[in-house]
């Protein structure tokens, strides 16, 4: 498995915003991407957004990375700065069934 994780600095007030588009505009271009297996979006606070996609496959990971940046380009009022992106291979895992 790989993952793409893309850590993103807004203002604080667009926050609310910039996570609703996310949920109505990227999640459904990165779920259609090849291998795609999860996204997940942390709110860190003071205007810091983390993604984390996961996919089957280093190519999955890396077109959702390019689908990002594409993207971003249509609300740049939101995310004016380019995020810090860092990708490869998933070497630890655990999941908890609930």
């Amino acid at each position: 498995m790989f993952a793409a994780i893309r850590r993103y600095e807004t203002n604080p007030a667009s926050v609310k915003e910039l996570i609703q588009r996310i949920n109505t505009e990227f999640v459904p271009l990165v779920s259609k991407s090849p291998g795609f297996i999860a996204y997940h979006v942390v709110d860190a606070g003071k205007g810091v957004i983390a993604s984390i996609s996961m996919f089957e496959t280093e190519a999955g990971a890396q077109e959702s990375t390019t689908q990002a940046a594409n993207w971003v380009k249509s609300i740049r009022s939101l995310l004016p700065g380019p995020p810090q992106v860092t990708a490869g291979n998933i070497v630890v895992q655990k999941w908890t069934q609930r």
